[in-house]
C-alpha cells in the first residue's frame, strides 16, 4: 500500500478505490499508475469509476482473470464506461497521458502498465 502521504496529493481518487473487490483488503496499487490516471481525469472531464484495480490470486481466479493479470501486480485497472462518448473521451485522454496497453471492452476500458507485457496495444473484447 502507499503511503498516505502519497494520497494528499491525488486529487480525484481515494485509497480505496484500488482495494481488491472481494474485501481482502489488498492494495498494491503502483504510484505510477496512480498519477497517470489522475492526470487522464483531470484532463477528460469524465468520472473515473474503477470496477477493478488490485486483485488478489483467490479474486482475480474468480472474476476469470488471467494468471499473469496486471491486476494482480497492482498495474492494471478497469474503467467503467456508459457511452461511446465517454469511451471516446477516456480512451483518447488515457492514450495522451502515456498509456500504451488498453483494452476496450462494452462496459470499460482496462488500462495497465505492466512492462512485462507488449507495449503499443488496443485490443477489443
Amino acid at each position: 500500500m502507499l503511503e498516505s502521504d502519497f494520497w494528499e496529493f491525488i486529487e480525484y481518487f481515494k485509497q480505496q478505490e484500488f482495494d481488491c473487490k472481494c474485501g481482502c483488503n489488498t492494495n498494491n496499487i503502483s504510484e505510477k499508475l496512480v498519477r497517470q490516471l489522475n492526470n487522464a481525469r483531470f484532463i477528460s472531464g469524465y468520472s473515473f469509476k474503477i470496477n477493478s484495480a488490485c486483485r488478489c490470486e483467490n479474486h482475480n481466479v474468480s472474476v476469470g482473470g488471467s494468471l499473469d493479470s496486471s491486476h494482480k501486480k497492482g498495474l492494471a485497472v478497469d474503467i467503467a464506461v456508459v457511452n461511446s462518448d465517454m469511451r471516446y473521451s477516456i480512451l483518447s485522454t488515457l492514450i495522451e497521458c502515456g498509456f500504451s496497453r488498453i483494452g476496450i471492452y462494452k462496459n470499460f476500458i482496462h488500462v495497465d502498465i505492466d512492462d512485462d507485457k507488449p507495449q503499443d496495444v488496443i485490443w477489443y473484447k
